[in-house]
C-alpha cells in the first residue's frame, strides 16, 4: 500500500477530504519523526511502539572486495508491534 492509497482509505474511513487526510498523515509522520529525533518513543497501546536504538560499531565485509571494514556505531529507528496488531495479522 502506498501513501496515496493509505490517504484514500483514511479519508473514506474517517469521512474526511483527501486533502485533510493527507495533512493528518503528514502531521503524524512529522510528530513521530520529531519525537524519535530527540530520543523519545511513541507508543500506541495495542498497536505498537516506535523507538530508537543504539547499534554498536562492528566489523563487516565488503561483498565486492571481500575486505574487512569497520561499520560505525549509529542510532536507528525501530518498531515493535503490539499484541492486538500481532493477533489481527495472524
Amino acid at each position: 500500500m502506498t501513501k496515496s492509497d493509505f490517504v484514500e482509505k483514511l479519508a473514506a474511513k474517517a469521512d474526511l477530504s483527501k486533502k485533510d487526510a493527507a495533512a493528518a498523515v503528514d502531521a503524524f509522520v512529522d510528530v513521530v519523526t520529531e519525537a524519535l529525533a530527540v530520543g523519545e518513543s511513541v507508543q500506541f497501546t495495542g498497536f505498537g511502539k516506535f523507538y530508537v536504538q543504539q547499534r554498536e560499531a562492528r566489523e563487516g565485509i565488503n561483498p565486492q572486495t571481500k575486505a574487512k571494514i569497520q561499520i560505525a556505531a549509529t542510532t536507528v529507528p525501530k518498531f515493535s508491534a503490539g499484541t492486538a496488531l500481532k493477533s489481527s495479522v495472524r
